[in-house]
């Protein structure tokens, strides 16, 4: 049988099989709800264990994950990590202890989180650690939140205005909002870079912080980085940088180097477990020594030798309950530990070079949205291909009747028909080589044969969805 015929539970029922006799529960019929909120009948799959088994074993199978095949997804940095990692977070002293516990029982992990702390302040150039966020944006909201309690209390006139460039990150724009800011976009230039001109038409007395994705969307470096920052302190805001995209950074430049105030990173991408399908992650907020005492609590020190949790003096108080999602910490704290200074910059390293191969391999067949070297990242776009009626859409289902997972599609927004691919430092070129040939035979079916591109996929369980009626009439039950 193969896996596009696989039977739902429902379709495979026949009364009066069954996989597992349940005991009696003890439940008096007295015991139970009204009779209005009970069913009449409830209608569930009856079927053999080994049918059973064997449903799930084959749905099993279809899942796709790092340890599967390669995720050039783009922004997101979804690549395979250590073992180790997870071998050490599951040590029953880490797994099973309790926040609640006093500080005195939890000396080892607080250990852990501390020096976390010094270790991605010396990594980022920030010495002001906290590692309370639980995901990026949550990172992202807590690093506003600063910013803006710092104008709050040191700037006497209003600060209401966070400047975003259009090739941020989507999140930035809600986060401002969030923390009560109004969005003010800057444009790009045609080469990636920050219009400079437009940046300083908009930096002025109720500028609070510049959102800069370092680097950005496009994959890029700013090369007017210190210039940009420059501009914005001088009209009195603070520069926060959206540190998704560390990977391309790491042992090359700090943040806090650039004149950098406040930035974000992504345990979860950068130093750790690949994320994805809505957590657990883990998002630090970095700040420079001045903004130390803003950063949200709990926050651990050292003090004569033991380790104490503390709320800085200004803090921006708790953004949940405990300390962060402690396993994700111990994990990147195992991954830094593991690789070490020298291992950091060879990740950035391979990331880039990895990146710049793909996009050198692929710019005569596909459209660059800049001809620059890029960093972890290139950006292409299928406007060629669109002139054939093949979009990028229909590139990436395509993809996935060849083997891989989708890239990032249709962002970032400034780019048309884009194709943001990050193929990280963890794959060998065999693979890169692979999903690089097959980008060219997508390209060249495009002209020669569209339709069997625009007809995929076609070797999954499930075929091209109409796309519309999916998103308006979902069918979320099983129907006779």
């Amino acid at each position: 049988m193969s896996k596009k015929e696989i039977k739902l539970l429902m379709d495979q029922s026949k009364k009066g099989r069954k996989s597992i006799n349940l005991p009696e529960i003890g439940v008096k019929k007295s015991d139970l709800p009204d009779k209005k909120f009970l069913r009449s009948e409830l209608i569930l799959p009856e079927i053999s264990q080994l049918d059973l088994i064997r449903y799930f074993t084959n749905l099993s199978s279809l899942n796709y994950s790092i340890d599967t095949n390669f995720y050039p997804l783009g922004s997101c940095t979804m690549k395979y990590n250590p073992k180790i990692n997870e071998q050490i977070a599951s040590y029953e002293g880490y797994a099973k202890s309790h926040p609640n516990q006093t500080e005195e029982n939890i000396q080892g992990s607080l250990k852990i989180i501390f020096e976390l702390q010094e270790e991605l302040g010396e990594i980022t150039g920030l010495p002001g650690v906290s590692l309370a966020p639980l995901a990026g944006a949550q990172g992202e909201y807590a690093g506003l939140l600063i910013a803006r309690e710092y104008q709050k209390i040191n700037v006497m006139n209003e600060k209401s205005v966070a400047l975003i460039p259009d090739s941020a990150h989507g999140t930035n724009p809600a986060s401002a909002s969030m923390a009560g800011l109004e969005s003010v976009t800057v444009k790009t230039t045609k080469e990636g870079d920050i219009d400079i001109d437009d940046l300083r038409s908009k930096a002025n007395e109720k500028t609070s912080v510049l959102m800069l994705t370092l680097p950005s969307t496009l994959g890029l470096f700013e090369r007017n980085i210190l210039e940009i920052t420059e501009i914005v302190h001088k009209a009195g805001g603070l520069v926060y940088a959206d540190g998704a995209n560390l990977n391309a950074l790491l042992g090359i430049t700090r943040f806090g180097d650039l004149g950098i105030d406040i930035c974000h990173s992504n345990l979860h991408k950068t130093f750790s477990t690949p994320h994805g399908g809505g957590g657990p992650g883990s998002g630090p907020v970095m700040v420079t020594k001045q903004l130390s005492k803003y950063l949200p609590s709990p926050h651990i020190i050292k003090e004569n030798s033991k380790y104490k949790i503390v709320s800085p003096e200004n803090s921006i108080g708790r953004i949940n309950g405990f300390f962060g999602s402690f396993g994700i910490i111990l994990r990147a704290y195992v991954y830094i530990r593991s690789l070490g200074i020298e291992g950091l910059k060879e990740i950035s390293e391979n990331a880039i070079i990895n990146a710049n191969y793909i996009q050198e391999k692929l710019k005569g067949h596909y459209d660059l949205a800049s001809s620059r070297h890029c960093m972890h990242e290139t950006v292409l776009s299928a406007n060629k291909q669109k002139l054939n009626g093949v979009k990028a859409l229909d590139i990436a289902k395509k993809l996935l009747d060849e083997g891989f997972h989708a890239p990032t599609m249709y962002f970032p927004l400034i780019v048309e028909e884009a194709l943001m691919i990050e193929p990280t430092e963890t794959e060998s070129k065999e693979t890169i080589d692979d999903f690089i040939e097959t980008m060219i035979k997508i390209s060249s079916l495009a002209s020669n044969d569209p339709e069997k591109i625009t007809s995929a996929p076609k070797n999954l369980p499930v075929g091209r969805l109409d796309e519309a009626q999916a998103a308006r009439n979902p069918i979320l039950t099983w129907k006779q």
